[in-house]
């Protein structure tokens, strides 16, 4: 029997839970500006760990994100380039700001998709047709 390569249902629920915190923290720029700053994104085990978290990409694992928009920065970070700009605390900046305008987009457009909704809904139920007896 190989020693330490079947992890017990407790270790491997406490993998999960730290791996689903950890991978959220990837939709935090600041946090990766932070990564980058103290060399950890050029470190090769740090990558490779990076890639191996791909697997949260798949539904079953996904359905757990709180921030699924983590798994955009994840697959970023799959790139050096990236990696190398994420140093840069203007980047950092920047991405958070994009994050910003996508989320005040996002819930404004929201806001008038439920807001049509809700009118066509209200013409439904008024009874059609003005059919009036003469």
């Amino acid at each position: 029997l190989m020693a330490g390569v079947i992890e017990s249902e407790e270790q491997a629920r406490n993998r999960f839970q730290s791996e689903l915190e950890f991978i959220q923290c990837l939709a935090n720029p600041n946090y990766l500006n932070f990564l980058a700053q103290r060399g950890y994104l050029r470190e090769k085990p740090f990558v490779n760990y990076l890639k191996y978290l791909l697997y949260w990409k798949e539904p079953e694992y996904a359905k757990f994100l709180k921030y699924p928009h983590c798994l955009h920065m994840l697959e970023l970070l799959q790139y050096e380039h990236f990696r190398k700009e994420l140093v840069n605390a203007q980047c950092a900046k920047f991405i958070d700001e994009q994050q910003l305008l996508h989320w005040q987009h996002y819930s404004r457009k929201r806001t008038r998709l439920q807001q049509a909704l809700a009118e066509q809904q209200q013409q439904q139920q008024l009874p059609h047709g003005n059919a009036t007896a003469k």
